[in-house]
């Protein structure tokens, strides 16, 4: 396979300052975020947090000698391969943060987490802007990185296979690896990186997710080896001549105002379902007592999502008929919803017999530009009502408002930290882009409010 001589990612990484970077883009890199901190709060209340807790110090303590890094999910002094592993499978057991509709996946998961490996390890001091900065690259990089993967493989692999090498990329930038150390350290995650088959969690919904904490974890250990003088082969989604055409435009065009934020903790492939039925509801004012059957029409993927009685958070976040069901009893998806507890629902249980998923091919040949669903609800007292294709909201197409993005931010963090905690970490995250702020002074915070609300 024939390599170029140059390195984009490397070199875009030593260019890249935050003043070169749109005010536009810096004001969504906070949206996002808000986003991650918000799933990082609802996602501390999963049977996988207080498991993965307990592996990450007994297996990934820190060592004297060694670098010692703070998790923002809670935990002891880890090694930055344990905090970002416990951080990017805490944000991923909760499938309420944003993602882009190409990479069919999520980038900020894994990369927050392996950000703050660094930040927190290091004694260096570390502005807002700078941690806006690497937020912002992340993004840039790993979406690019995600689109070549599905580009160039027929199999459908999970975020935490292409984010390895993001995280490799953003890590050995922060410990300032020359540039065949940087080039090893992306060879090495994307050997390494976690070729997650997707499409057997969809089938079979666990705690294993998106393998974005197994990708941050491979792409910090990456960084950290390389450092050390191992070697790797050259990684080829980045130096391969067949796929300069998506790296080009790295700094140009910002895929980070192309993210999706999510109003619900579920699969993105559910969403436009979701969002039809709450619209007809709202707009024809039924009571779901009154509801005989609903067809929901979606595309392939969506229809492979579980429809069954979800038993765990995990079956009910990968579920399509569930959280419809949740949608026609509440007109909302929130986490205590499809939390273990909000499973027993009887009004939901009972909904749920009446939701048929069928695959519409013509919905499927739109996929993945676009994840549409329409839906037919026939009443008891004989009236129907029918939907055009939904988009779902949060798409750019289709984006969510400030106080939308608010009401979702509060909405999972005011239950775990509490008020005044999540207000004041919302006003800290606003204030990143002004020139004194301080990335630790942020993180810290959220750390104490995980450490406070742990269950």
């Amino acid at each position: 396979m024939a390599l170029i001589s140059t390195n984009p990612v490397y070199e875009f990484l030593q260019q890249l300052s935050f003043e070169q970077i749109p005010d536009t883009v810096i004001q969504q890199a906070k949206v996002c975020l808000a986003d991650l901190l918000a799933t990082l709060a609802a996602g501390s209340q999963t049977p996988l947090t207080s498991i993965m807790r307990q592996l990450c110090e007994q297996q990934f303590a820190a060592g004297e000698n060694a670098p010692q890094a703070l998790a923002l999910s809670g935990a002891g002094r880890l090694s930055p391969t344990g905090a970002a592993l416990l951080d990017g499978m805490v944000i991923d057991s909760m499938d309420a943060h944003d993602g882009h509709a190409l990479t069919k996946g999520h980038v900020g998961c894994a990369v927050l987490a392996a950000i703050n490996s660094y930040i927190s390890s290091t004694r260096r001091p570390v502005s807002g802007r700078d941690l806006l900065k690497y937020l912002v690259a992340g993004y840039e990089i790993g979406t690019r990185s995600g689109i070549v993967l599905h580009a160039s493989c027929d199999d459908y692999h999970s975020s935490g296979a292409w984010n390895a090498v993001t995280c490799a990329a953003l890590s050995a930038d922060l410990l300032q690896l020359n540039r065949e150390q940087f080039e090893h350290a992306l060879g090495i995650a994307e050997y390494h990186g976690p070729r997650s088959q997707l499409m057997r969690d969809v089938d079979h919904p666990t705690m294993i997710k998106d393998g974005s904490g197994w990708g941050a974890m491979t792409g910090v250990s990456a960084a950290y080896m390389a450092q050390l003088k191992f070697t790797g082969a050259p990684a080829i989604t980045v130096l391969a001549e067949s796929v300069q055409s998506y790296w080009q435009d790295l700094g140009e065009r910002w895929y980070q105002l192309e993210q999706y934020i999510k109003p619900y903790p579920v699969c993105r492939w559910a969403h436009p379902a979701i969002d039809a039925v709450i619209a007809l509801r709202q707009q024809h004012t039924f009571h779901p007592d009154d509801v005989l059957n609903v067809q929901i029409h979606t595309f392939h993927n969506a229809a492979r999502l579980a429809q069954k009685i979800p038993h765990s958070t995990d079956q009910a976040q990968y579920a399509i008929t569930f959280p419809v069901a949740v949608a026609l009893c509440y007109a909302q998806v929130l986490p205590k919803h499809i939390l273990e507890a909000g499973l027993q629902d009887q009004a939901v249980r009972e909904m749920f017999g009446r939701i048929d998923i069928i695959e519409d091919p013509h919905l499927s040949a739109r996929f993945p530009a676009e994840r549409l669903a329409r839906v037919s609800i026939q009443l008891k007292q004989g009236e129907s009502y029918h939907s055009e294709p939904f988009i779902a909201r949060g798409d750019p197409q289709n984006p969510l408002t400030t106080q939308q993005t608010k009401e979702k931010f509060y909405s999972l963090t005011r239950p775990v930290w509490g008020q005044q905690t999540a207000a004041d970490i919302d006003q800290l995250i606003e204030q990143l882009d002004q020139p004194d702020s301080d990335a630790k002074t942020l993180l810290s915070m959220v750390r104490q409010a995980s450490l406070n609300g742990a269950p």
